[in-house]
């Protein structure tokens, strides 16, 4: 089997926390591919979104990527830590 290298590629993402949720949803999020909610008085954050790969739900750290042609998806933030790196604020 071969081995490959990603390549280096800069995205944009968000993560997905109730301190987030309440002060910070980012105003492209209410598009409508994007769909966020909050239960029980705020103790439950989750959401969907509808993905080139069908509708996927987001939980509460996961973290919202937009991807290289603009769509967006959900990323485990251990998946994430792993892949990423923070470069700018």
């Amino acid at each position: 089997m071969a081995k490959y290298r990603k390549k280096p590629v800069i995205i944009d993402a968000w993560q997905f926390t109730k301190e987030n949720y309440i002060n910070k949803v980012p105003a492209i999020f209410r598009d409508g591919d994007i769909s966020l909610w909050s239960q029980h008085g705020g103790e439950v954050i989750e959401g969907e979104i509808l993905t080139l790969e069908g509708k996927m739900k987001v939980n509460e750290n996961d973290y919202i990527i937009k991807g290289v042609n603009g769509e967006y998806y959900p990323c485990k933030p251990n998946i994430f830590e792993q892949t990423y790196e923070l470069i700018e604020q």
